[in-house]
């Protein structure tokens, strides 16, 4: 028996990286359509995006998504997550699961399996998922996080740093991994419980995870457990931030290679470099978009009920 639970994939416009990520056009469509519909691939029983843009939404609404505006003040995707879980009336005790809204390529038997973890486990508040570390680059890079669980798969804690410090190994050579360590990526999938997620926003933000900028460690500040499973599939690491730098080569074919745009408009090479979207994509949503903003909550509700 499948686990019942809702999608919801937060989208927000800002990006120090490259803004408007969501409306990023890979091969036709906005990245976000990607996203969504990998996750209609799943068993989930509800799909919703969650975006602070009426430019987003918009867009969400033009290829049939259930979509809802939000506060543009959220601290974190979860925090996000927990006004959405207040707009659809969620109980206390409903799943659901936050998925990347930069990551098109992540398998929907994964975004099964995050939901199924925490079902399986009462103890948890949380569950994401993880995989093996190959090899010293990855370990020491900031860019991927890694976690450390107990014997329980119970997270002791996530970081941007290699972990755990192999004193002896590393102080003779730290281009390879020693053996028997099992260092392990984290995998930016999550699933909670409804209820929870107020308690989340009510903590606000900690030093620690402000200072790792890693929003989990909010649950684990506050002794909250988060259960961790390696992934039965393991999605491609840091897809987004690879792609741009190479022009999206290889991903949809190569008649899409040199597709990097915002959708509707060319971003163009100097700028797809320095991730910084064209101008005129970077300003606010204008007084035409804030006044459809009521006139898309209604249509984006409406379609989500079909």
């Amino acid at each position: 028996m499948s686990t019942a639970y809702t999608v919801v994939i937060p989208a927000r416009y800002s990006s120090s990286r490259l803004p408007g990520k969501p409306l990023l056009d890979i091969a036709g469509k906005p990245m976000i359509q990607h996203v969504w519909e990998q996750a209609r691939k799943s068993a989930a029983q509800r799909v919703v995006i969650a975006t602070d843009d009426a430019r987003i939404l918009e867009a969400c609404v033009a290829f049939g998504a259930e979509a809802l505006l939000t506060r543009a003040d959220h601290n974190s995707g979860t925090d996000r997550l927990a006004e959405v879980a207040e707009q659809l009336g969620l109980a206390d005790d409903a799943i659901v699961v936050n998925m990347q809204g930069d990551e098109p390529l992540i398998p929907p038997t994964v975004i099964d399996q995050v939901a199924a973890n925490l079902a399986a486990h009462g103890e948890a508040a949380m569950a994401t998922l993880a995989e093996p570390l190959a090899d010293a680059t990855a370990l020491f890079n900031p860019n991927v996080v890694k976690v450390l669980t107990d014997c329980d798969g119970l997270a002791l804690t996530f970081s941007r740093a290699p972990l755990p410090w192999a004193r002896d190994a590393f102080a003779a050579d730290r281009s390879v991994l020693p053996a028997g360590v099992p260092y392990r990526r984290h995998i930016g999938i999550y699933a909670y419980r409804a209820g929870f997620l107020a308690d989340f926003v009510a903590w606000g933000p900690c030093w620690l995870e402000n200072t790792e900028s890693l929003e989990q460690l909010r649950a684990l500040w506050h002794g909250r457990r988060i259960h961790v499973q390696d992934a039965v599939e393991a999605p491609q690491a840091g897809w987004i931030r690879q792609r741009i730098s190479s022009g999206f080569a290889g991903c949809w074919g190569a008649e899409h290679a040199g597709a990097v745009r915002l959708h509707g408009q060319h971003l163009p090479l100097a700028h797809r470099r320095r991730g910084i979207a064209p101008a005129r994509a970077r300003g606010g949503a204008g007084r035409a978009s804030r006044d459809r903003f009521g006139r898309h909550r209604r249509l984006a509700r409406r379609q989500g009920a079909g």
